[in-house]
């Protein structure tokens, strides 16, 4: 069964909803006992990173998080929930993350002519094999909202790109852990095909 963590901050019932719609045995659930009965694990969010630190810590979720991930089982971040899962972020002044996959979080610059936040749809580049993103083909187009990007430490943890006047990391895996800045639950059929994949990943690469 996957477990999709409601920590208090959102999109807990789209992601929920495209899940179920695909067949998938899946709970929202909020207590940190709780998540170890779960084959998969969703850290989803929106909103800034100190909200999602503040209320994870709050919660007391953070070591159950590093529990669940040591574990072996796949762990999924979305928008939020993958910039939660390294090790900082600028946004507000610098703030510690989970810590699981090495790297930081970094504002879109100004004077590209671009704006921020960068939302709408946007396509996949260089994707990199790997299981979750298995019969994901470069050019796809996923849903974006956000105004801070992933950087992680290592560049081999990045199996697929976005272009935003920059190229940034849209997908970034460290072993059983994935995290997506897009929203896959509004992507449409590409999204769903994504949330498929990992519903019916093992964790190994």
């Amino acid at each position: 069964m996957i477990g999709v963590l409601n920590y208090g901050v959102g999109n807990l019932a789209s992601v929920y909803n495209a899940l179920d719609s695909l067949g998938h045995e899946v709970e929202i659930f909020d207590d940190q006992k709780s998540m170890n009965k779960y084959s998969h694990l969703i850290l989803p969010g929106v909103g800034s990173f100190v909200a999602g630190m503040n209320l994870l810590s709050k919660g007391q979720l953070i070591p159950e998080i590093k529990s669940f991930a040591e574990s072996g089982r796949p762990l999924l971040g979305i928008c939020l929930g993958m910039q939660l899962l390294l090790d900082s972020s600028n946004e507000h002044g610098l703030t510690s993350g989970i810590g699981l996959i090495g790297g930081k979080v970094v504002r879109f610059p100004n004077g590209n002519g671009l704006k921020v936040p960068h939302i709408g749809w946007n396509s996949l580049c260089n994707i990199v094999k790997h299981p979750i993103l298995h019969s994901i083909k470069s050019s796809v187009d996923m849903y974006f909202v956000h105004s801070y990007y992933c950087l992680p430490d290592e560049k081999n943890s990045v199996i697929a790109y976005c272009d935003y006047g920059l190229e940034f990391p849209a997908v970034i895996a460290k072993n059983n852990i994935v995290g997506v800045q897009f929203h896959p639950e509004k992507s449409q059929p590409a999204g769903l095909k994504l949330l498929n994949n990992f519903a019916a990943w093992d964790g190994q690469c």
